[in-house]
Parts: structure tokens; sequence; C-alpha cells
């Protein structure tokens, strides 16, 4: 062993779709929750999509604050 003190692991991907999303919040907290570290609530995902595509879609909005809550606890768990 060299003594060099390991390599942090990577952070999660941004977001793509509620799956992605849902995987990424859950490896944070994980992450946090052995660290001793709180973080706020993830944003919920949207209940109002007609599915249609629209543009500025809830969906675009829910992934703008799912990145917003990654980098804040990026930020959080750097210490």
């Amino acid at each position: 062993m060299s003594g060099l003190p390991p390599l942090p692991a990577p952070a999660p991907a941004p977001a793509v779709d509620a799956a992605t999303a849902q995987a990424m919040f859950a490896a944070l907290q994980q992450r946090a929750a052995a660290a001793g570290i709180p973080l706020r609530n993830p944003p919920p995902e949207p209940t109002t999509c007609c599915g249609r595509g629209c543009n500025g879609c809830v969906w675009e909005g829910f992934l703008a604050a799912a990145e917003y809550w990654r980098q804040e606890a990026l930020l959080v768990l750097e210490g």
C-alpha cells in the first residue's frame, strides 16, 4: 500500500429522466448518510404533466431543480 487516502467516489451524473433522478438522489443521500451529513430533501417529481411535450414542461423544471439539488449536495459533501 502506498499510504495514500482512497479516492472519493465519482459524482453521480446529472439526471436526464425520473429514473436517473431518483438514482442520483439515492446515491448522494446514501453518501451523505454514511458521512453523517444532513442534506435537504430532493425536489418532488411533477404530478401535472399532460404528456404533450410542452415548451417549458414541468419535467424540464424538475430536472433543473434536480441538478441544482445535485450541485448543492456535492458542495455540502465536499465539506
